[in-house]
């Protein structure tokens, strides 16, 4: 829901208030550690920095975090997930289903995870990363559908901050808790401890509440084409071409240049002089708690002045944040400067998370909660994850600081975009569905 849209009430300190009270942020913020505790650890920063601490190249680094491309492509099944229960288990409903199956298979792939050796090859370490990033990126599209039906488009903001909070203790826990443990038990202990975490959001899963589906839901029988065609459709059609490209292309850049760094940012610290405990300790501790507090401001903002010009404030920080690292590549080996780095990045990347997530919800249908927002998603993490996959080369090619240079200029996008959505922004409404 746009700013104009916002109903009297959920604006200021009063929506504020009644925006955290909603019930399910405590379910939220359990399945949102579910969503957070896998991403690090098959597709970001504990991988890398376990392949280049095993001694591989940074350009094979960046290429094998390619593995990870199901959480670019969820889109794809999300219609599934919005038609139909998953098999022998519909007694949960559709969403806990799908949410039980995919959290087991994560913690499946993690156990194999945990016995590969990429030092002896890397084929088998690819294979359990695709099955892990297809059951997390299963897993991540139906707690953003459970997260949109089970509260009204008001509490969005806010239910966003409590599954960041949720999201970023996972990070912790799979960045700081599985580096510290691999620094001084190895990577076998930390990934069967980060395994045995997954039972946290079952359990969760098992116990809480099933939404229900919208009064004017399309219940009538459609093929199999048409459920993966009407989303997309239905998409166009309420916002007409040219608005419904331009929002996509926003959504697709808006996170551009905190995302072109994050393969690259783990082998960083190896080369600026780091080594895995005082990772832990700054970047997967300190720097998530950033996050979480960047988080919650960005909830609040959003509750209490809307998400319009927070989007602005929101998408210049992400970029600007990436000149901090600037300190690190000019200052190697010294923690003031690495904690600098990391306040800067991971504020604004938790503050720009949650006025995403608000803004992509409100751009929803909540006919096709779990397709139109996967696309959504998926679009927001495409162009940065083929440019992270290439992001060694660049690197090898020039430097560090050239690199976090180039990042920041690929805001120019962005602002252009948003600069066009400005007025139309201010005048959409809710979702039919809503």
């Amino acid at each position: 829901m746009t700013e104009a849209a916002k109903p009297a009430g959920y604006k200021g300190w009063a929506g504020i208030k009644r925006a955290f009270g909603t019930p399910s942020a405590l379910t939220m913020a359990l399945l949102g550690f579910g969503s957070g505790l896998p991403f690090l650890l098959i597709a970001s920063q504990t991988l890398s920095t376990r392949l280049r601490d095993v001694g591989l190249d940074l350009g094979s680094i960046g290429l094998i975090s390619l593995a990870s491309f199901f959480y670019l492509l969820k889109f794809v099944w999300a219609p599934l997930l919005d038609r139909y229960a998953f098999p022998l288990l519909g007694f949960l409903g559709r969403r806990r289903s799908w949410l039980l199956v995919s959290q087991i298979l994560v913690l499946v792939g993690l156990v194999a995870l945990a016995f590969v050796r990429p030092e002896q090859g890397v084929w088998p370490l690819v294979a359990w990363v695709l099955v892990a990033s297809f059951a997390g990126a299963t897993q991540d599209s139906v707690v953003d559908a459970y997260r949109i039906e089970i509260a009204p488009q008001t509490a969005q903001a806010a239910l966003a901050a409590t599954y960041t909070l949720g999201y970023r203790i996972g990070l912790i826990l799979a960045g700081a808790g599985a580096l510290y443990l691999a620094q001084f038990e190895g990577w076998i202990i930390a990934y069967l401890a980060m395994a045995a975490l997954m039972i946290v959001p079952i359990i969760t899963t098992l116990f809480c509440r099933e939404p229900e589906r919208p009064a004017n839901a399309v219940q009538r029988r459609i093929d199999i084409a048409e459920a993966f065609v009407q989303p997309i459709t239905s998409f166009f059609s309420r916002n007409g071409m040219a608005l419904a490209l331009a929002l996509l292309a926003f959504v697709g850049f808006f996170k551009f240049p905190d995302q072109v760094i994050g393969v690259m940012a783990g082998p960083f610290y190896l080369d600026s002089g780091f080594d895995k405990a005082d990772i832990a300790t700054v970047s997967k501790l300190f720097g998530v708690w950033m996050g979480i507090g960047g988080a919650f401001i960005g909830g609040i903002a959003v509750a209490a002045f809307g998400f319009r010009r927070m989007l602005l404030v929101a998408a210049l920080g992400v970029a600007l944040s990436n000149l901090a690292f600037l300190l690190m590549a000019h200052n190697p080996g010294q923690l003031w400067a690495f904690y600098a780095a990391l306040s800067a990045d991971n504020l604004f990347q938790g503050f720009a998370g949650t006025v995403l997530v608000a803004f992509m919800s409100s751009l929803t249908d909540r006919n096709f909660t779990a397709t139109q927002y996967a696309l959504l998603v998926s679009l927001a993490n495409l162009p940065g994850k083929f440019v992270g996959g290439v992001s060694g080369y660049i690197v090898e090619a020039t430097s560090y600081s050239t690199f976090f240079m180039l990042s920041a200029v690929t805001v120019v996008p962005t602002m252009l975009l948003l600069a066009w959505l400005w007025p139309r922004i201010l005048d959409r409404g809710p979702s039919p569905a809503a």
